[in-house]
C-alpha cells in the first residue's frame, strides 16, 4: 500500500505542493487531477523519491521512502510524464535491464506477453531511440509491469498512445488492482480515471480541494446525480 502524509514542497517563493496527504490501500486505484501548473506531477516525483520534499512522509508496504528507500522502491513502478527509456539498449534488453535491477522471477514470459499485448512484438529487438514517441511510452509502461509491482504510480501515462494501446493500459491496470496493487495514476483523460479509478483528488494550486469517490465528489460540486466526472471537475476547479 502507499500511504503519504503532509508533502511539502517549494522552489524558492512558489509553493507547488501545500500539505498532501494520500492513502492508497491494497487493490485500490485513486486517480490525481488537476489543471496545469497544479502541482500533480512534482507531487508524484516526491512520491517516488526523484525530488526530495521539504516536508512529510512517504511509506511503500510499510517502509519509508526517505530512511529506507531501497526496500520501500523493492516493489515500486513509476511512470514518468515523459517517456525516456534507455537510448542504446534495445526494446527486449530494456525489459531484461529492469526485471533483472528488481530481480524478477519468470519475467521472460510476462515480458513477451506485454510485447504482444502492446503490439511490440517486432520491434523488440530495435533500439530505442529510434522509437516513435508513442512506442517509447510503450516500453516504459511494459518496464513498469515486467516485474509485477505491488505499488503502480503513473503521470499521463497514455501520452503518445493509440486507442489500442490505452485499451490494453486500462485492462493491465484493472488486473493488477484485482491482485492486490495499489494504484495512483495522474492524467487529463478524465475518462482513463473515471474508469479504472475509485476515489479520485483534485488538485488546484498546490493543493487536494477534493477527494473521494464520484458520488462523494458530486455531492461537493452540488451535481447532479447523473454528473458526469469531466462536470465534476470543472464545477469543483472553477469554485
Amino acid at each position: 500500500m502507499l500511504d503519504v502524509k503532509d508533502i511539502s514542497k517549494s522552489f524558492r517563493k512558489v509553493r507547488a505542493v501545500v500539505d498532501f496527504d494520500m492513502h492508497v490501500g491494497d487493490g485500490e486505484a485513486v486517480g490525481l487531477v488537476g489543471p496545469n501548473g497544479s502541482g500533480k506531477t512534482t507531487s508524484l516525483r516526491c512520491i517516488c523519491g526523484i525530488m526530495k520534499p521539504d516536508s512529510g512522509e512517504v511509506r511503500f508496504n510499510g517502509f519509508d521512502l526517505y530512511k529506507d528507500p531501497v526496500e520501500a522502491k523493492r516493489g515500486l513502478a513509476y511512470v514518468p510524464e515523459i517517456p525516456y527509456p534507455i537510448p542504446y539498449l534495445t526494446v527486449w534488453e530494456h525489459l531484461t535491464f529492469i526485471a533483472r535491477a528488481y530481480s524478477a522471477r519468470g519475467w521472460e514470459q510476462r515480458a513477451e506477453r506485454l510485447l504482444d499485448v502492446f503490439d511490440m512484438t517486432e520491434k523488440r529487438d530495435e533500439y530505442c531511440t529510434k522509437l516513435s514517441k508513442g512506442m517509447k511510452q510503450k516500453v516504459m509502461l511494459m518496464s513498469a509491469f515486467v516485474h509485477e509491482p505491488s505499488v503502480i504510480i503513473m503521470d499521463e501515462p497514455l501520452y503518445g498512445i493509440d486507442p489500442q494501446g490505452g485499451y490494453e493500459l486500462k485492462r493491465l491496470l484493472k488486473d493488477s488492482v484485482s491482485k492486490g496493487a495499489s494504484v495512483l495514476i495522474s492524467s487529463h483523460s478524465l475518462s482513463l480515471i473515471e474508469e479504472v479509478c475509485t476515489r479520485m483528488a483534485i488538485m488546484s494550486k498546490g493543493r487536494i480541494i477534493a477527494f473521494g469517490g464520484l458520488d462523494d465528489l458530486r455531492r461537493q460540486a452540488a451535481a447532479g446525480k447523473d454528473a458526469s466526472f469531466e462536470e465534476v471537475f470543472v464545477k469543483i476547479t472553477e469554485g
